[in-house]
């Protein structure tokens, strides 16, 4: 293992963290009203009622479907006597959908933001960030999903048995950079990005 993947595995997951808590603290006391885009609605509503509802249940079946297969140890639903075939179906079938639902709305958002002009006179710089800060780790996700586990000829890409027990280390402050050298580098990718 090379000093990178230690820098990548070990030291930005945390560096991560602790930027999210510190940033969350500062923006709490010192920009409460900013955590969100300003509502648009009045500019323009059609495409808001499809797109924003599009994005966010797909987001939040995203992170449902994160948390669930990152979480619960491979170990723990074969005890339930759900074998890893019927697991992948189950978790690449829903996720696969939801992450194109996320896709399809947030690619509405941003067309809807750039083709209404009062809806683009009220987007700000920060609102332009965010949605690049969105849309990498969401696209890359999806990307990783169609090429790891949908479009291939075998049961996909084991992600319990790598990444899965990486981030759950992590959690406990016993960080395994080792686990995620060999995975895909879509996977990495994704990681790094979200």
């Amino acid at each position: 293992m090379e000093a990178v993947d230690i820098v990548l595995w070990a030291v930005i997951p945390y560096v991560s963290i602790f930027l999210f808590i510190v940033g969350m603290i500062w923006r709490w006391k010192y920009d409460q009203y900013g955590w969100t885009t300003r509502s648009s609605q009045s500019y323009e509503s059609v495409w808001l009622k499809l797109a924003s509802p599009l994005f966010h249940f797909g987001i939040l079946f995203v992170a449902i479907g994160h948390f669930l297969g990152l979480m619960i140890p491979k170990s723990w639903t074969r005890t339930l006597g759900v074998s890893d075939t019927v697991y992948h179906w189950v978790a690449t079938i829903p996720g696969t959908i939801a992450g194109l639902a996320a896709v399809v709305g947030l690619a509405l958002l941003i067309i809807r933001r750039r083709t209404y002009g009062d809806v683009f006179r009220a987007t700000t710089v920060n609102d332009k960030i965010m949605y690049i800060f969105l849309a990498v780790p969401i696209v890359l996700g999806l990307i990783a999903t169609l090429i790891n586990q949908v479009f291939t000829t075998s049961h996909g890409y084991d992600y319990r048995e790598t990444i899965s027990p990486w981030l759950r280390n992590l959690f406990i402050f016993n960080p395994q950079p080792e686990l995620m050298v060999d995975v895909p580098i879509s996977f990495q990718m994704h990681v790094i990005a979200g």
